[in-house]
């Protein structure tokens, strides 16, 4: 799997495989272990997804050296602060059966995320994480934690698809030195995304799938996609991105579907800041 470079000590591969949603602790068990024997290294989870457990009883089954897999998981917004932070790492190294992260992440731009921020960089310096980042923060939250602490978030997870592509966010954090990686890189197949025109126009060019299309779009961009499939051939089609190119003519094509709204919720909303504050995670 290639890999671009997050600091010294990190190599991050292309393209990553999530969790989100595959609730069901057998099926999360199996797909990341199809995912890794497909060749996925870079497995994306989160306290808040309750399958953390799942995953590294799937870790322990899988035969592959633990220098060659990049485990991701995220504090949830219940546990910012310095010391619920050091807790809740504790806490998920435990359930994943790891003894470091390669890649921690404040989940929420929410909460005491400046507590949690520097229990995160004293765990780097410890060796229980290699790279810490966030996840959905905006231009102006991510520039705000990181020009008052003077460390730069590695990684920012964000929202990133055909219909929703977040432009001026993207180009700003690759400017700033902050690579990205894309969640729900397919809208989790709304508005008709397996089927556009365009899109399946594109593909059928290239003798592709729409799929693989978007993958290849974001690696071409720059930003790292975590798709997500429980079959092992999608798993295995999702993969095949690396051996074509998108000419500038297509890319123009996709920037066209591009409606610069959330395909989900925006996390600036009332409403959800108020229910990602008042819940609660069982695990």
């Amino acid at each position: 799997m290639s890999t671009i470079t997050l600091n010294e000590n990190t190599n991050i591969p292309l393209l990553g495989f999530g969790v989100f949603q595959v609730t069901d602790q057998g099926d999360a068990k199996q797909a990341v272990i199809d995912a890794v024997r497909q060749g996925y290294r870079l497995i994306d989870t989160a306290a808040s997804y309750g399958n953390e457990r799942a995953v590294g009883e799937a870790l322990q089954e899988v035969d592959v050296p633990r220098n060659e897999l990049f485990i991701t998981t995220k504090l949830w917004v219940e546990d910012t602060g310095y010391d619920a932070t050091k807790v809740a790492l504790k806490r998920s190294l435990e359930r994943l059966q790891l003894d470091y992260l390669d890649l921690y992440l404040i989940h929420q731009p929410y909460g005491d995320i400046f507590g949690s921020w520097r229990a995160m960089n004293e765990a780097k310096e410890a060796g229980l994480i290699k790279s810490i980042g966030v996840s959905n923060f905006s231009i102006a939250q991510l520039t705000n934690l990181a020009e008052f602490t003077g460390i730069k978030p590695e990684i920012n997870q964000i929202e990133v698809n055909p219909f929703n592509q977040n432009q001026v966010a993207v180009e700003y954090f690759a400017n700033y030195g902050v690579k990205v990686e894309a969640w729900a890189p397919f809208a989790e197949g709304k508005h008709g995304l397996f089927t556009n025109d365009i899109l399946t126009g594109i593909a059928a060019d290239h003798h592709k799938s729409v799929a693989q299309i978007v993958l290849r779009w974001l690696v071409q961009n720059g930003i790292i996609p975590l798709a997500k499939s429980v079959k092992r051939d999608r798993m295995a089609q999702n993969l095949a991105v690396l051996d074509f190119e998108l000419s500038k003519d297509e890319l123009d094509l996709i920037k066209t579907l591009d409606t610069g709204e959330s395909q989900f919720f925006s996390h600036e909303d009332p409403v959800m800041i108020k229910w990602m504050a008042q819940r609660h995670i069982e695990l």
